[in-house]
């Protein structure tokens, strides 16, 4: 049999060598929004590809001044509950964005990572493998979106900051009343 070695081709550790952080660990991505910062760590090693296109979108300033369009509370029963905080949409309107392999790219789902609770960040689509530059992120354990969306991080930094997000005002269609923006997205290097 062939080593692990010999198995691997040479171009997906040139990927994994680009999302590497300079200290070797995983590549974080720190959103500074109008309510303060927080950092995700990606999961490349589950998701290469989305973590990609998020990082490259990241680096090319595409979220910068982008609005977090929709935090949902959870409608199952009274009081509501919190459910998620969802952005990366230029146009604000929840049906724009594109990722950085045309408008879609295919999902990257796998049974090893679940909605397990706050602080999660997936891709948002409208169903399979329409994938662009929307996300969304956990303000509490969401099982229904196990296998419907490619999990591809975690917030490291700055729960609070999510959690904050989390109580905005919003409308009847779940705008919030105020902007809140992502104000400069950074990758670690």
């Amino acid at each position: 049999t062939r080593s692990r070695a010999q198995r691997t081709s040479a171009k997906p550790m040139a990927r994994r060598e680009t999302l590497a952080s300079a200290d070797g660990g995983p590549p974080e991505v720190t959103l500074e929004t109008s309510m303060g910062p927080f950092t995700v760590e990606m999961y490349y090693h589950h998701a290469p590809r989305t973590c990609q296109n998020f990082v490259t979108l990241a680096r090319k300033g595409y979220y910068n001044n982008v609005k977090f369009h929709r935090i949902i509370k959870a409608r199952t029963s009274l009081p509501f509950t919190d459910f998620i905080v969802q952005g990366g949409d230029p146009t604000g309107t929840g049906r724009g964005g594109e990722s950085i392999y045309g408008k879609h790219f295919e999902d990257e789902i796998t049974r090893e990572l679940k909605h397990t609770g706050a602080g999660i960040i997936s891709m948002a689509n409208a169903g399979p493998n329409t994938n662009g530059s929307q996300f969304f992120i956990t303000l509490a354990p969401a099982p229904s979106l196990d296998g419907k969306h490619t999990i591809f991080g975690r917030v490291c930094k700055g729960m609070e900051i999510i959690k904050r997000l989390g109580t905005v005002q919003t409308d009847n269609t779940d705008r919030p009343i105020h902007d809140v923006k992502i104000l400069r997205a950074t990758v670690k290097e």
